[in-house]
C-alpha cells in the first residue's frame, strides 16, 4: 500500500481543516489546535483503527477532546508545579534536568491517579494527602473498613506497576 493510498490520508485530507477550525473555536488559538489535530491524526496511525466514512467526524471529535484535556492537565500540573518552586528559597534551587524529573514523575502520577476508579483514587488520596485512617476515610465514603483495605491495595499494585514495571 502506497502513502496515497493508505485509509488515514484520505481521512487526514478530507477533515484536517475541519479538525483544525474546530479546535481552534474552542481552545481559543491556533497554535494548540494545531498541535491537537496533529496529535488525533497520530492517535489514529498509532492505533490503526481508521473510521468508517459516515463517522469519521464523532470520532476525530472524540480523540481531541481527550488529547485537549491531556493538554489542559498538563498545563494545571506544571503551572501548579513551578509556583511551588518559585516559593522555594533560592538556596533549594533545582537544576533544569531535576525540574523535568519532577514534572515528567507528576504526570506520570496524575495519569495513574486518573486511570484508577473514583472510590479508590480517592480512597488512596485520603490516606496519602490527608493522612486519614481507613476507619475515617471508610466513614467519608460509607463503605466498610475492608472495602477501603481493597481499595488501598489496588491503589499500591497500579502503583508497583506504574512504576516497577512501567505500566
Amino acid at each position: 500500500m502506497n502513502a496515497s493510498s493508505h485509509p488515514v490520508t484520505a481521512l487526514y485530507s478530507d477533515h484536517h481543516g475541519w479538525l483544525h477550525g474546530w479546535l481552534r473555536h474552542k481552545m481559543g488559538n491556533a497554535f494548540d489546535a494545531a498541535d491537537v489535530a496533529h496529535d488525533t491524526f497520530l492517535r489514529i496511525l498509532a492505533t490503526g483503527v481508521t473510521p468508517p466514512a459516515d463517522k469519521s467526524r464523532a470520532h476525530l471529535t472524540q480523540i481531541a477532546k481527550g488529547l485537549a484535556i491531556d493538554l489542559y492537565r498538563r498545563r494545571q500540573i506544571e503551572s501548579a508545579y513551578l509556583e511551588a518552586l518559585a516559593h522555594l528559597p533560592e538556596a533549594v534551587a533545582l537544576s533544569p534536568e531535576t525540574r523535568l524529573e519532577i514534572l515528567e514523575t507528576l504526570l506520570h502520577i496524575d495519569a495513574l491517579l486518573d486511570s484508577l476508579p473514583a472510590r479508590v483514587r480517592e480512597a488512596f488520596l485520603l490516606s496519602q494527602l490527608d493522612g486519614l485512617t481507613y476507619s475515617e476515610i471508610a466513614a467519608r465514603l460509607d463503605v466498610s473498613v475492608s472495602a477501603v483495605r481493597k481499595y488501598m491495595m489496588r491503589a499500591a499494585e497500579a502503583c508497583h506497576r506504574a512504576f516497577h514495571h512501567g505500566a
